[in-house]
């Protein structure tokens, strides 16, 4: 294997003509990320490490370490991420096995999703949610026809999303589960799935997670308080109340960076899955809306960039874009409609925005994956151009001979 198909460097020429409305919003929601992880960790940082920072600096930290790791992505062409698909969900699910293991996995509130790697606890759900995408990308390349034509081609990667949630249920990290399928489905259906097929398998997942949702007495208790949490608000229902406080405190305009009341020990979770009603009581739904543009921004050229490779025959780098943007937009509906109460309540931070290390640089990764996509059109684009040009000048010469 030559160098060139493991590591294909990207000049700082090519960095500066990525899409700039792609790369504009993304630079806007990492700082807007961490100013609220400043502002709304300031509270229980004081109360657990005696200094208001601690937070921030971390998320400082790992916002280095995923620009590090973004730097390598963007130069492996897409081409390698194709050919390394099946080894990669593979290692996804080792990694999911791993994280189950009493010595290997880490253990928080009762739910065990996390290796400890010294610098940052690795969630092996955000792994296996990435891992999930370049394999169905691959997959809706190489089994295009049976996926369109056959059952089985639209059976075989549903198998192995059962065993990703099956995995992922032991953990327990139900909104992975959700977030991982709801990903898988439509990626299927916008690889070519017959509509039929895709509303039995969306009537089935529904059966299927509604099964999960009633066999835990604690996710029943979540259903049925986010229908009503102002009937238990000081119990099973306080989480969503102080969060709908925090909305009612912002109002239009908010109370201010910083000011925000709900942070001070009163709203559980406010630095990572509550992070956008903080967001809200201190910038009001000006900000709130804001912040929402911003990622539709975002995820929208994400889209654009994946249809222009479609278009230009790069099916694979196509569904990647695809497949991670679809990613990202169910992490923010599913948390903003949490955050919001039209949701039941699940451990799933917003992306960008929410502190955490295995969520931001995951994220960020996936992001350069996509802005190495863009690179690689323009590249073909203008060489294609060039050898147009050339054919071009050459009949022009032999015509004036």
């Amino acid at each position: 294997m030559k160098t060139r198909d493991l590591f294909d460097r990207v000049s700082f020429k090519e960095i500066t003509h990525i899409d700039a409305s792609f790369l504009l919003s993304s630079l806007a929601i990492v700082a807007l990320g961490l100013v609220m992880v400043a502002s709304a960790s300031v509270a229980i940082s004081d109360s657990i490490h005696g200094h208001p920072y601690f937070f921030v600096t971390r998320q400082i930290i790992y916002l280095l370490l995923a620009l590090v790791v973004g730097s390598v992505v963007i130069n492996i062409p897409t081409e390698l991420l194709h050919r390394c698909g099946i080894f990669v969900m593979f290692s996804s699910i080792a990694l999911l096995i791993l994280v189950l293991m009493p010595v290997i996995g880490k253990s928080v509130n009762g739910s065990q999703r996390w290796i400890n790697l010294g610098v940052f606890n690795l969630q092996a759900s955000e792994v296996a949610k990435v891992c999930m995408v370049i394999y169905m990308s691959g997959y809706l390349v190489r089994r295009s026809d049976q996926v369109r034509e056959k059952l089985s081609g639209f059976l075989l990667p549903l198998f192995l999303s059962v065993i990703f949630l099956f995995l992922l249920l032991l953990e327990p990290d139900f909104g992975a589960s959700v977030v991982l399928l709801g990903t898988v489905m439509a990626m299927l259906f916008i690889g070519g799935a017959k509509v039929y097929q895709f509303l039995l398998l969306l009537l089935g997942a529904l059966v299927a997670l509604g099964l999960v949702a009633i066999s835990e007495s604690y996710r029943m208790k979540r259903l049925l308080n986010f229908i009503d949490p102002w009937a238990d608000p000081f119990n099973d229902g306080y989480q969503l109340s102080q969060a709908l406080i925090a909305y009612g405190r912002g109002e239009w305009f908010g109370l201010g960076l910083g000011n925000s009341v709900q942070k001070l020990s009163y709203l559980p979770e406010a630095h990572t899955d509550f992070v956008f009603s903080i967001w809200v009581e201190e910038t009001g739904m000006l900000g709130g809306l804001l912040l929402i543009v911003l990622f539709g921004l975002m995820v929208s050229r994400a889209f654009k960039i994946g249809k222009n490779a479609l278009t230009l025959y790069r099916p694979f780098a196509g569904y990647l874009c695809y497949g991670f943007a679809i990613l990202i937009v169910a992490q923010v509906v599913i948390n903003i409609g949490v955050n919001t109460g039209l949701l039941p309540t699940k451990g799933l931070t917003l992306p960008l925005i929410s502190f955490g290390g295995s969520s931001l640089i995951i994220t960020l990764a996936s992001l350069f994956v996509i802005a190495r996509v863009d690179i690689e059109n323009k590249r073909l684009v203008s060489s294609t151009a060039k050898v147009v040009a050339a054919e071009s000048e050459e009949l022009n010469i032999v015509k004036d001979a």
